[in-house]
């Protein structure tokens, strides 16, 4: 089948599918990150199939895996042949969400009528490295170069807690919501839709609906200020803790990013891609950097905060999704309904994708038409967003 050029298009997402999310080192201990993200693509493909259209490209975020071009190996283990291409995103835990905004971007320009793309992680199977020039062991690349602060992400959590007054308390009460809505979700079958079978595995591991604010309230902190050389060279509060953080997780989450004309000759519902945005931001305080991507995203789209319906935002750790709710005056009752990464985990490289998902399952399932957001703070200081709506 061929058709004239869809130039400015407005781009679509249709047949968003993640596999479960597993704690590091349990459901998915030997699946390298190819492994993980070649059924969730393959399945995509089986959906879009019908259209007759060929996929154009396959764009997948990644960002501890084995390097190489992760994209690409995962779409050939999928089975989509060797004439589809693939390319891999690394914006760090917002790499599948940038992934779909690349995608999203190709299709309103008219370099494409359909992709797959998304995000895939394997925290079970990520490579140690080591630097050539010193032969020093490392698990992460820098977020920054020297002379600019980098801290890990969990000390900046805390931090963050301490300059915006977000209480133990506060952080305690959002963890507990997240395993108590995600449990809940689980039990009643809210899930099952989107997750693709991966070696028997349909159940999310982590969440846990006896992880109430009492259990919570018993786990010490993770970053002490003692820890610290002084409260003034790292004010931290000491309040974030294993409980209310996310885990470390294996997972993936594609979807196909495609045309309004396309998604309605296959019959299947889809969410319209607004706006999306990038933004920088100080990287000492990266847990805050998802507030400026959304507030330019809205923007871009021309809504206000108020006008939202839905809202995923990355539960890397409470203190930070409590901050960036806070700075836009999110309304929290609709801040990741059915729990957030707290609860289900945290697979760096597919969460961006992961809350598109859970995006198009809760706005494709309501009567609700109000615009939902997806939004990520990323190491170094960087934010992502993207505003979606449902199209059909």
């Amino acid at each position: 089948m061929t058709r004239e050029p869809n130039l400015r298009s407005a781009p679509v997402i249709i047949a968003a599918r993640r596999t479960a999310i597993g704690t590091a080192g349990r459901s998915f201990a030997g699946r390298t990150v190819d492994a993980l993200a070649a059924p969730v693509i393959a399945e995509v493909a089986r959906a879009v199939a019908p259209s007759g259209i060929a996929i154009d490209d396959v764009v997948l975020g990644n960002c501890m895996g084995p390097g190489g071009d992760v994209a690409r190996v995962s779409a050939l283990r999928a089975g989509l042949g060797d004439s589809v291409t693939g390319v891999t995103v690394d914006r760090q835990c917002g790499s599948g969400l940038d992934a779909v905004m690349q995608a999203a971007s190709r299709v309103r320009a008219g370099d494409g009528d359909l992709f797959i793309a998304g995000g895939a992680e394997s925290a079970s199977t990520a490579p140690h490295r080591l630097w050539a020039h010193s032969g020093e062991r490392y698990s992460r690349a820098p977020f920054a170069p020297a002379g600019f602060p980098d801290p890990d992400m969990g000390p900046a959590a805390d931090r963050l807690a301490a300059i915006r007054g977000i209480s133990r308390e506060r952080q305690d009460a959002w963890g507990a919501r997240s395993h108590a809505r995600a449990a809940s979700a689980q039990a009643s079958g809210v899930f099952d839709g989107e997750i693709v079978d991966v070696d028997g595995v349909i159940r999310d591991d982590r969440p846990r609906a006896s992880m109430n604010e009492a259990r919570l309230a018993r786990f010490s902190p993770a970053f002490p200020v003692a820890d610290h050389a002084s409260p003034q060279e790292w004010p931290g509060s000491g309040t974030v803790t294993a409980g209310n953080s996310c885990g470390f997780s294996d997972g993936a989450a594609a979807m196909a990013v495609t045309t309004e004309q396309l998604a309605r000759e296959l019959g299947l519902p889809s969410l319209r891609v607004r706006a999306a945005a990038v933004a920088g931001g100080d990287p000492s305080l990266p847990g805050l950097g998802a507030a400026p991507a959304a507030r330019l995203a809205l923007a871009r789209a021309g809504i206000d905060p108020g006008e939202l319906g839905f809202v995923e935002i990355t539960e890397a750790f409470a203190a930070q999704l409590l901050a960036v709710s806070d700075e836009l005056g999110l309304d929290e009752s609709i801040i990741s309904a059915d729990g957030g990464a707290i609860a289900l985990g945290h697979p760096w490289g597919a969460s961006g994708a992961v809350l598109l998902v859970r995006l198009a399952s809760r706005m494709l399932a309501s009567d609700d038409a109000r615009p939902g957001l997806a939004a990520c703070s990323i190491g170094g200081g960087q934010g992502i967003a993207m505003i979606v709506e449902r199209a059909s």
